[in-house]
């Protein structure tokens, strides 16, 4: 999974103009997001038509504020440039649920 540099939304949004991306917000200090890293590799694996991008909040609060991302872990869906959904609350997540909402965004946008 690659780092998403420090970034804004603006610029952001043209980096993701092409193909599909998840975003996932997350932090060092954050036990949640400790939690569910170790099963990333394997819902990246599962997903290779999603291009990872892991999100430091601290790194990036202001795009954090700006794409009202208030809880983490977090997981933001884009294809095209467009967002496609949004899995984002303060609790903490399993690989089942985050590979749930993975499922559902297949209704939204064709692979």
């Amino acid at each position: 999974m690659k780092n998403l540099p420090k970034t804004n939304l603006n610029d952001l949004t043209n980096q993701l103009k092409e193909g599909k991306y998840m975003l996932f917000f997350t932090a060092d200090w954050c036990p949640d997001c400790r939690f569910i890293k170790p099963a990333m590799p394997a819902i990246e694996a599962e997903y290779p038509e999603y291009t990872f991008l892991m999100v430091d909040r601290d790194e990036n609060i202001d795009l954090a504020g700006e794409m009202g991302i208030m809880g983490i872990p977090s997981f933001v869906a884009y294809s095209d440039g467009k967002e496609i959904g949004r899995f984002n609350n303060g609790d903490r997540k399993t690989k089942a649920e985050v590979e749930s909402f993975i499922n559902s965004l297949a209704s939204t946008v064709a692979k």
